[in-house]
């Protein structure tokens, strides 16, 4: 049965996919992301020499910046104490995931800066920063992890506004989707600022970036699984049951095909004219 989207999308069907790299003449790497109207400039500093406090001068150190749309603190006035956790919750994430993709001890006490802009929400904000600012790494040149070679390993952690259980696996890159879950039961991706605001839950799934149409088949496996199994992070927001939390995985996860087929396409190196 299917349920009726305001923008006649299908519950499986995601918003047009837009991504542009090396779009800022002075960031070491940038690039842009838009899904349906909700567009993110991601933009990459460094790595430059030294670590924040508190961070392993041992290995490389990522910092993230979340930068609000501008021109929204007048009307979001009443809302700015909120505003500014939820940033905060978004800049720890972005930064837990950005973690679990790069290769940290290529660059030891170094820090690497990206600075997140959201130029327009209109839901799914988080998994559209966090597609921007890997495709923003990728521009940049950051070391990524390796194909083969790394054992999966996770932790969980419980913070105030969102329930996240980042996991690392072996891969190069990574993309994001959200998936809602309706009052009917009905799970739909990628839900726009309206569809959200009338959610029972949804999540925030970061799955790594599909390899299966660039090696064989059965070719990489981590203890019987194939990577592309794997999940980097994954955030939860409202009521939300085993089942349901398992059907937007596996929703997800069909999605992440497509996505990361877009991905590389856009991310192809760039010929000069």
């Amino acid at each position: 049965m299917e349920i009726d989207r305001i923008d006649g999308r299908t519950r499986n069907q995601l918003r047009p996919l837009a991504c542009s790299r090396n779009v800022l003449n002075r960031a070491h790497g940038s690039a842009s992301w838009s899904q349906g109207d909700t567009k993110v400039l991601a933009a990459v500093y460094g790595p430059k020499a030294g670590t924040k406090k508190n961070e392993n001068p041992e290995k490389a150190c990522i910092e993230v910046i979340w930068k609000a749309k501008t021109g929204q603190s007048a009307i979001l006035k009443n809302f700015l104490m909120d505003l500014g956790k939820l940033e905060k919750e978004y800049e720890m994430i972005l930064k837990r995931t950005l973690q679990s993709i790069c290769i940290l001890t290529v660059n030891p006490n170094t820090t690497t800066t990206i600075i997140v802009q959201v130029v327009h929400d209109d839901g799914a904000l988080l998994p559209c920063a966090i597609n921007a600012a890997c495709a923003a790494f990728v521009d940049a040149g950051i070391p990524l992890k390796h194909l083969a070679g790394n054992k999966t390993y996770g932790c969980l952690q419980f913070i105030p506004l969102f329930k996240e259980c980042f996991l690392t696996n072996a891969l190069v890159c990574a993309v994001a989707i959200c998936c809602g879950l309706v009052e009917s039961g009905y799970v739909i991706l990628d839900p726009t600022k309206l569809e959200e605001q009338k959610m029972k839950a949804f999540t925030y799934l970061v799955f790594p970036n599909s390899v299966l149409s660039v090696l064989p088949e059965g070719s990489l496996q981590e203890e019987g699984e194939p990577v592309e199994h794997g999940i980097i992070t994954s955030v939860t927001q409202g009521a939300m049951g085993v089942d349901d939390y398992f059907h937007c995985l596996e929703r997800g996860r069909a999605t992440c095909e497509k996505m990361s087929a877009f991905l590389r396409r856009s991310l192809q190196p760039q010929t000069p004219k």
